[in-house]
């Protein structure tokens, strides 16, 4: 479990998500409370939490259908849905929409820390070693990249270019700061051309897709296209 857990809770009801958000704060978790689904994706599309956990009924949709929309880029990022809807086939949804547990309102605090607790060690407290941004993935564990099912070979510079970007996705990366991790790190000095031609080359590889932006005089970003 990492040390301080860094928690999205996707909750409307102010005084329940006040109530969630101060205690898991002296359990010394980091924790972020977004009252819209649309806020939470917007947030999940930059950065990723240790955990998520989801009401069910948010004004601008339901937790259900944000739960298959983050199972669906994060596989293994874990998610808790925490709500009123205690019904059996509730909880079977629940499950088949992709989440790793479910607490029904109203629950104790206590509880609720334990089983978040007890998720994060299963999950080993992993950042997910999947990273999807539109219909390119980095698998992190098998340093492999990916554009739909198709796997793309890439040299070890265009890798790590890639994978840079796909790590610090929605933020722009100045051209100083790219060739400093990806040549400098190892010794090798380069000119900034060898950037240019490197980043030519990745965006072929990998079609030329839109997310990859050039951002003039400064450096890339990768970002999602909504």
């Amino acid at each position: 479990m990492p040390a301080m857990p860094d928690i999205y809770y996707v909750e409307d009801d102010a005084a329940i998500a006040c109530a969630v958000k101060e205690y898991l704060e002296q359990k010394n978790c980091r924790v972020t409370v977004f009252d819209r689904i649309e806020t939470a994706r917007r947030k999940l599309l930059l950065e990723l939490p240790d955990l998520t956990l989801v009401d069910w009924n948010m004004p601008d949709g339901r937790g259900d259908a944000l739960c298959r929309w983050i199972r669906e880029r994060q596989p293994e990022l874990p998610l808790i849905f925490l709500t009123v809807r205690g019904d059996s086939r509730d909880v079977v949804s629940g499950f088949q929409s992709g989440a790793d547990d479910y607490v029904v309102k109203p629950f104790e605090l206590e509880v609720l820390y334990s089983r978040i607790q007890a998720l994060l060690r299963r999950t080993g407290g992993r950042r997910p070693a999947r990273l999807c941004c539109g219909d390119l993935a980095l698998d992190r564990e098998r340093m492999a990249v990916f554009r739909g099912s198709r796997e793309i070979s890439l040299s070890q510079p265009e890798y790590q270019l890639f994978q840079i970007l796909m790590e610090n996705k929605g933020r722009t990366m100045t051209r100083a700061r790219l060739l400093e991790q990806i040549w400098d790190s190892s010794g090798s000095f380069v000119n900034d051309n060898t950037l240019t031609v490197t980043m030519k080359r990745l965006r072929e590889k990998l079609g030329n897709p839109a997310s990859l932006k050039t951002v003039r005089s400064f450096g890339y970003r990768l970002e999602d296209i909504l």
